[in-house]
C-alpha cells in the first residue's frame, strides 16, 4: 500500500428495497407516527467498496447480487485503480466463491506468483458481518433515506437519496480503526 501499487477494498453488498423506509417516529404530542408504503416488491440491489487506505467509498448499482455482477464489479474496481494490484476482502456468500468467480481470477492473475496477482481475494470470518465496515455504511445510507421518509414519494427518489449520501462522504468510524491504518 505504501508504494501506492496496491489498493485494499472491503466489499459487500446491499439489497435496498422500497420498504426499507418504512418505519415510524414521534411526533411532538409524543404519538407515534407510521408512513405508508405503496409497493414492497420494488427493490436495487448494490455492490460497495471502501478503499481502506482513502476511506473512498465506490457504489455500483445492478439488477441483482451474483457471480455476474461480481465479475463486473470487480472489473469497475480495476478501471478505477488501473495499474494497482487490488485485494478484496469480503464475506463467504456462494457467488463469491463460485467457479465464475474462481475462473475469472484465474484468467485475470494466470501466470504470476500469488504477490503480484492483478486481484487476490481474502475471507472476513465466517458469520461476522460486524468485522465489515461496509455495513455500516449501508446501515447510514438506510438511516439517511429513513430520514428523509417524507420526501420519498416513488422508489425513484428512495435509490436517488441512497446514492447521493453514499457517494458525498468519506467514512471514518470506529469500525476502521480496528484496522491497521496508514498515517
Amino acid at each position: 500500500m505504501e508504494s501506492g501499487k496496491l489498493t485494499v477494498f472491503m466489499v459487500d453488498e446491499c439489497h435496498l428495497l422500497w420498504g426499507d423506509i418504512y418505519g415510524y417516529g414521534w411526533g411532538k404530542t409524543e404519538q407515534r407516527l407510521e408512513t405508508s408504503v405503496k409497493s414492497f416488491r420494488e427493490k436495487q440491489s448494490y455492490f460497495g467498496a471502501l478503499d481502506y487506505e482513502r476511506r473512498e467509498f465506490l457504489l455500483q448499482a445492478f439488477c441483482s447480487a451474483d457471480s455476474e455482477s461480481t465479475v463486473a464489479f470487480i472489473e469497475y474496481l480495476r478501471a478505477q485503480r488501473p495499474g494497482q494490484r487490488i485485494v478484496i476482502i469480503w464475506d463467504g456468500v456462494s457467488y463469491h466463491r463460485s467457479q465464475v468467480i474462481r475462473d475469472y481470477l484465474q484468467k485475470i492473475n494466470a501466470g504470476l506468483e500469488a504477490n503480484e496477482w492483478a486481484v487476490t481475494c481474502l475471507l472476513f470470518s465466517p458469520y461476522a458481518p460486524e468485522q465489515n465496515p461496509v455495513e455500516d455504511i449501508w446501515l447510514q445510507g438506510k438511516r439517511f433515506i429513513r430520514w428523509f421518509y417524507h420526501t420519498c414519494r416513488s422508489f425513484k427518489v428512495v435509490k436517488h437519496l441512497f446514492e447521493w449520501i453514499l457517494h458525498h462522504q468519506i467514512f471514518d468510524f470506529p469500525k476502521l480503526y480496528e484496522y491497521w491504518l496508514p498515517s
